[in-house]
């Protein structure tokens, strides 16, 4: 598969995979925004581990 990747000359097909890996990473962020409490990633980390534990979140 990842040979075949390298192999493929056409240009549009990259840029679309490129859009849409852009697109999922700005949805993400804006996802994932509301659960940040301070600066720090691991507590970012800690907060979705324990919403994604069945604890609930608020």
């Amino acid at each position: 598969m990842f040979q075949t990747f390298l192999k493929d000359e056409s240009g549009a097909q990259v840029v679309e995979y490129a859009l849409l890996i852009a697109v999922i990473s700005i949805l993400l962020i804006i996802a994932l925004r509301p659960l940040a409490t301070g600066t720090n990633l691991g507590d970012l980390v800690a907060r979705v581990v324990t919403c994604l534990g069945g604890v609930e979140c608020d």
